[in-house]
């Protein structure tokens, strides 16, 4: 299995359990020029958009996949959420940040991941 095909696996692994939380998708994989979304997701009890990262990690040897998520890769995810919103004329509806990190079979999964300078 290649990286693209194991992203693609664990995104669904996330998606399914956010799923099982009340969110709804909204779409996968959005690009621009910095970077990607993976997911994106409306929460649907406190009607927000949910932008995830989700990182996958088979063991710890690495670090966590939440390290993974540095103060660069922040700044492209919220370019590009803003590049998204703008894109599909999403205005006035609150939105966050989340990241899913996924180490071996266990998922955690943190809300409001990036704030700050960046939004």
């Amino acid at each position: 299995m290649n990286n693209r095909e194991i992203g693609t696996r664990y995104e669904g692994i996330a998606m399914e359990y956010l799923v099982k939380k009340g969110y709804i998708e909204l779409g996968r994989n959005y690009y621009s020029r910095y970077g990607e979304l993976d997911l994106i997701c409306k929460d649907v009890e406190k009607e927000e958009i949910v932008f995830v990262e989700v990182k996958y990690r088979k063991d710890s040897s690495h670090g966590s996949g939440l390290e993974s998520v540095t103060r660069s890769k922040q700044r492209k995810l919220v370019k590009t959420a803003m590049i998204y919103l703008k894109d599909k004329r999403i205005k006035d509806i609150p939105y966050r940040f989340d990241i899913i990190s996924i180490l071996g079979s266990e998922i955690e999964h943190i809300e409001n991941a990036i704030w700050g300078d960046y939004l």
